[in-house]
């Protein structure tokens, strides 16, 4: 869980929050989200969960337990899917 709060502010910023924001969000407070960020506080399984639904990710890649990220490909076309997962695939064989 050492990498919890690099995650959680990485994962903040590129959905361009604020931690005020995200305190708000979540039902925490600012200082709250500070904490969580430095690594002085670990979140609650409910906090951790909710964090989780926010950022559409998985609890074990909040803790650095996975490396995956998902994509919502939610409203678009199946050929707009398509072009992203030859797009990826390309980069990965780099």
């Amino acid at each position: 869980m050492v990498d919890f709060g690099n995650v959680l502010k990485t994962l903040r910023l590129k959905e361009n929050l604020t931690q005020a924001q995200l305190s708000k969000k979540l039902g925490l407070t600012k200082s709250v989200i500070s904490a969580y960020e430095t690594g002085l506080r670990l979140p609650s399984y409910d906090v951790l969960i909710h964090i989780a639904k926010i950022f559409n990710v998985s609890t074990d890649y909040l803790l650095g337990l996975e490396h995956k990220q998902e994509i919502d490909l939610s409203g678009l076309s199946k050929e707009e899917i398509d072009a992203l997962m030859r797009l990826i695939k390309a980069m990965q064989n780099k």
